[in-house]
């Protein structure tokens, strides 16, 4: 059985992931959540945490929001904190700009997990076609569903969503490296 790690800055992440990962990982990988207080917290220990890591032959994949910082610096960053722990394979992946983007990818997806009417028919609106360019997309989602709960909503949403959705960059590049990672190796 081979390990998969994710180190990830928020509890909602792991949550995305856990409705993802069973319709994209071979029965031969076992998916392990390394969940920071935020990611200042996850910058802060990650190596740490990549070093002290036990099983030999795991793979790390760091994900982060980008929020309002540069994308490519902040890669570049963790690339080179996952250089410092010895895991210089390590997948890196920069959510644009936060993981609501990629829901507001795929609104059908929101429709059917949190179970609403007439929400997918405005995915072809401004911003939706293009989410990653969407500033605040948790506060523009709050404002299409507006009792939405970061981790709840992930839970519910992330079983429904479209691995080969293209809305959202973003969540392309991610889906792709995870299919590259775990296809080298199985």
């Amino acid at each position: 059985m081979r390990e998969i790690v994710f180190l990830l800055e928020e509890p909602s992440a792991a949550e995305m992931l856990k409705g993802v990962l069973p319709r994209l990982l071979p029965d031969n990988f076992t998916p392990r959540y390394l969940v920071f207080e935020g990611k200042q917290d996850l910058e802060r220990q990650m190596v740490r945490r990549m070093r002290g890591y036990n099983a030999p032959d795991a793979l790390f994949v760091v994900m982060r929001d980008q929020d309002a910082g540069d994308c490519k610096k902040i890669k570049a960053a963790l690339k080179k904190k996952c250089g410092e722990a010895g895991k210089d394979a390590s997948l890196v992946r920069i959510v644009c700009r936060e993981l609501e983007s990629w829901y507001l990818a795929d609104l059908a997806a929101v429709e059917k997990g949190l179970n609403l009417n007439n929400l997918a028919r405005q995915q072809m609106k401004n911003p939706c076609r293009a989410p990653d360019s969407i500033t605040c997309p948790s506060g523009y989602l709050r404002k299409m569903v507006p009792d939405y709960q970061k981790i709840d909503g992930s839970r519910r949403i992330s079983p429904y969503l479209d691995l080969d959705n293209q809305r959202s960059k973003s969540f392309d590049i991610f889906i792709q490296g995870l299919r590259r990672i775990i296809g080298a190796t199985t």
